[in-house]
């Protein structure tokens, strides 16, 4: 039995977008695989999601040069619309996303446990620039 304390990673950002924008372009598998990459040379070319309680989800993350790529999925936990989706991936650490309305603008934060084979700093980059990509795309197509 692994007793360590877990660890939590938080990363976030604020999209020029109102709520209901931001969570359509968050959960539509027509619109994840446009933002959700870290780097210009990682594509998403699939993405499917199933956005309820105990449903699953799968984005295939790969190198557009084909040297790599994986499958980051897991099932959902929790689904609030517009506020909250909490999930847990294949390796069985959780993940929440928060949606906040502030006016015209919608802050999103993720706080997911961290893995043991990167360190802390790496995985909290990959994550920031996936959702600072998010919020690139949001912004280009949402005004």
């Amino acid at each position: 039995m692994n007793t360590a304390e877990k660890v939590t990673i938080t990363v976030e950002a604020t999209v020029n977008a109102p709520i209901e924008k931001v969570w359509n372009l968050w959960t539509n598998p027509e619109h994840i695989i446009n933002w959700n990459n870290a780097s210009d040379d990682w594509h998403t070319p699939r993405a499917e999601n199933d956005l309820r309680e105990g449903g699953k989800f799968l984005a295939r993350m790969e190198a557009k040069d084909g040297s790599f790529g994986f499958d980051f999925g897991g099932v959902y936990d929790k689904v609030k619309t517009n506020e909250l989706i909490a999930y847990t991936i294949g390796d069985g650490r959780t993940v929440k996303v928060s949606f906040t309305q502030n006016g015209n603008t919608t802050k999103v934060t993720e706080t997911f446990e961290a893995e043991n084979t990167h360190s802390i700093e790496m995985q909290q980059g990959g994550w920031q620039a996936i959702l600072n990509s998010f919020k690139k795309y949001a912004e280009s197509i949402a005004n």
